[in-house]
């Protein structure tokens, strides 16, 4: 399943009362988002708990099937609030952008989609995760824990450059 492009545009505008630009030409492409969250070794995934107080946890992001993915055990805190409220923000920093991801992570159960985003943890971490019974688990440990995997599906991120005068939000639809 391919993601759209967003439509990229100015965060703020000329009426806004704000040293970032306000130049066309300063937007950033979507693809320098993607590039960020690709490599990215660690991004921060924040939740909502059942009583609407924020969690934020750093996590492991993958890119397979054209989106992010991050993994967490469904018993912790960020997989109890994922299954009782899909909605999440990822944050991200580079040398070129800070990226704020605001989208919907949304546990991957069909075996042929598990199988590919467990190589992506493996070729990006040398983590080995075996898939079985639409789960995942990690033989390697005692008790072989169960992970979920959880893909990430933008509704709107926001990029600003590392000049801090530059801002960029995509909207999808």
């Amino acid at each position: 399943m391919s993601t759209a492009l967003p439509v990229a545009e100015l965060l703020f505008g000329e009426a806004d009362a704000t040293p970032i630009s306000t130049d066309e030409a300063t937007v950033k492409p979507w693809e320098l988002a993607r590039e960020c969250l690709r490599t990215a070794p660690k991004v921060w995934l924040s939740t909502v708990r059942p009583d609407g107080r924020a969690h934020a946890m750093p996590v492991m992001p993958v890119w397979a099937d054209d989106a992010p993915w991050i993994t967490t055990r469904p018993t912790s805190r960020k997989g109890r609030n994922l299954a009782a409220n899909p909605s999440c923000v990822v944050t991200v920093s580079s040398e070129t952008l800070d990226l704020v991801v605001e989208g919907e992570a949304v546990r991957a159960r069909d075996e042929a989609t598990l199988r590919r985003v467990a190589a992506a943890f493996e070729a990006k971490y040398g983590w080995e995760l075996a898939v079985r019974d639409g789960s995942v688990y990690e033989d390697h440990l005692p008790g072989s824990p169960e992970y979920g995997f959880y893909r990430i599906t933008p509704v709107r991120a926001f990029g600003y450059g590392a000049d801090g005068l530059t801002a960029t939000r995509w909207r999808f639809s």
